[in-house]
């Protein structure tokens, strides 16, 4: 297989992680997602709780310097972001942390805005997961062992964040058909079923 990365984005609940690690394992390249946070703290120094428990919100300021400074928010620069919010600067971070797994071959990433950071990458593929509400809360349900009020919150809550997060940052809109190359329902499909598809999918993207 010629280099791809293939970047997941998905709403909370669809089975992401899971498709995300499961087609890492099927095409036989490396997989990221919290890795990516563990990368991203080893080369800045910063704790990767702070990645983690970071507000999922962008500040003007970041723009600002983007727009003052004539780079992007994948081009870290330490010195030069010093007056930036801490999330803002976690961002500038990781997005440097993705480029570079990029740059070392295959791989497939999970969520944290990949598609846009890797927007000028040829080999990028970019998918996006969704799933009925009653699937979703199933799935969160059995696998965070929570009652269905306490699962409803987390999927409401998880979702709000990730498309403000990603709609700020990235000046587009989360789940817009239009920023992926491929969308998918997983509920009739399966976990499976929606490897293959996607693998199948890479395959005659890459004309192989």
């Amino acid at each position: 297989m010629k280099k791809t990365i293939i970047t997941i984005s998905r709403q909370h609940g669809s089975g992401g992680r899971e498709i995300g690690r499961k087609l890492a394992q099927t095409l036989d390249i490396p997989f990221y997602d919290k890795e990516v946070i563990t990368l991203s703290a080893k080369k800045s120094g910063y704790a990767p709780e702070l990645f983690e428990k970071a507000d999922q919100k962008a500040t003007s300021s970041l723009l600002y310097a983007l727009s003052m400074f004539g780079t992007t928010a994948t081009s870290y620069n330490p010195t030069g972001y010093d007056g930036l919010p801490l999330a803002d600067k976690l961002f500038i971070v990781q997005s440097d942390t993705i480029r570079s797994i990029a740059a070392e071959g295959s791989c497939v990433i999970v969520g944290r805005c990949a598609d846009y950071v890797l927007q000028d990458d040829p080999s990028c593929i970019n998918i996006f997961l969704t799933s009925s509400w009653q699937n979703r809360l199933r799935r969160a349900t059995r696998e965070y062992e929570l009652v269905p009020a306490q699962a409803e919150d987390i999927l409401r809550k998880t979702d709000k964040k990730r498309a403000a997060y990603y709609n700020f940052y990235t000046g587009l809109k989360w789940g817009d058909v239009n920023n992926y190359h491929l969308c998918l329902n997983t509920d009739d499909i399966g976990i499976e079923n929606a490897v293959k598809y996607i693998a199948e999918y890479v395959k005659i993207r890459n004309g192989e």
